[in-house]
């Protein structure tokens, strides 16, 4: 796939050049909602028709929330391509980048989600979700980005078990504890299930790595009546994401480094309470500053504190989790999630 995408040619600015008026009216008779449009009362030299005609073809039976986020993604991409005189060829050339992500995605990689972690889409996206809840009194645990090498139905074990099956050259143990809680009332939640998992001191994810053993650095524990949880997981590395596919061609592009901050991903959820994606950060990484997919946040950062010797573990971290039920996540403006399968 080398060779395929090449760098955009973009036309000349021609910014101070006078365009003629292009005020679109999407506000048609099938009802769309024009504020979702404004952004296309910017001037151009083109059509000034053409992306009214192509909103107002949405029929009257479609969903009203689709209507209205089509009508907003419809208005905006053309106004980009306007913007910025988008060419067939440069057209293609991100079409043949979308088409290779999606044929390098597999069951063990998502090139695709990888690609929009690179634009900091899901970043953004995550932040949208929960800004609302996020400012209640008690706020529930920030969320953080799944990234594309999560795996379904990772090994349920016990409580102080490790999740590492295999020891590797670096690997530096960790003891992590805490507990479960209702983000509003502060009571321990019941039956909770965390599921983590990590890359190797490789920095490779287990489905990346045919040294590790199947499921290596994942699994998934539940909680009891306190809300507690105590596991062993590994001590986090940073690494690069992985640059040999379409993702990162756009990063060379780009002139962007691939590397994240050393971090382990979580999703913890429990019946009645909005499943919860994120990721914990170690405070001393190098890259913590300069995540090439824009996942850190602050609330997330912790510190891997240096246990005495003789310990099964050389650090220890101690975390809670704060979970929002469905009904506070709906009065808070957080919508969405699958309730936890018995």
């Amino acid at each position: 796939m080398s060779g395929m995408v090449q760098p955009l040619n973009l036309v000349p600015d021609k910014s101070n050049e006078q365009p003629a008026p292009n005020h679109v009216n999407t506000n048609g008779s099938n009802g769309t909602d024009d504020k979702a449009n404004e952004s296309s009362t910017k001037t151009s030299r083109f059509d000034p028709l053409f992306t009214e005609a192509v909103v107002n073809a949405t029929g009257p039976k479609a969903n009203p929330r689709l209507r209205k986020v089509m009508a907003s993604l419809t208005t905006h991409l053309h106004d980009f391509c306007r913007e910025n005189e988008i060419t067939v060829d440069e057209y293609m050339a991100g079409l043949d980048l979308i088409i290779a992500a999606g044929k390098w995605s597999t069951e063990q990689r998502n090139e695709m989600l990888l690609m929009t972690d690179i634009l900091g889409l899901e970043s953004l996206i995550d932040e949208i979700t929960y800004t609302l809840a996020g400012e209640a009194a008690d706020a529930p645990t920030a969320t953080a980005i799944l990234g594309p090498f999560w795996r379904k139905d990772a090994p349920k074990l016990k409580m102080g078990d490790s999740i590492v099956k295999k020891d590797m050259e670096g690997s530096d143990h960790a003891s992590m504890h805490g507990r479960i809680l209702d983000s509003e009332t502060g009571k321990p939640i019941n039956n909770a299930e965390i599921d983590i998992w990590h890359t190797g001191p490789n920095g490779l994810y287990e489905q990346q790595d045919p040294d590790q053993p199947d499921m290596n650095l994942r699994g998934r524990f539940f909680t009891g009546p306190d809300g507690e949880y105590n596991l062993y997981c590994l001590k986090p590395t940073s690494y690069p994401i992985p640059n040999d596919g379409p993702a990162g061609k756009l990063l060379g592009l780009l002139d962007r480094h691939p590397m994240r901050p050393a971090h382990i991903h979580f999703i913890v959820s429990a019946e009645g309470y909005k499943p919860l994606t994120t990721q914990i950060f170690d405070r001393k990484d190098e890259h913590i500053g300069n995540d090439s997919v824009f996942a850190v946040k602050e609330s997330l950062v912790v510190d891997f504190v240096p246990k005495d010797g003789g310990s099964k573990a050389k650090f220890d971290l101690r975390y809670d989790f704060k979970l929002i039920g469905y009904e506070a996540a709906r009065k808070g403006g957080v919508e969405g999630g699958t309730p936890v399968a018995p």
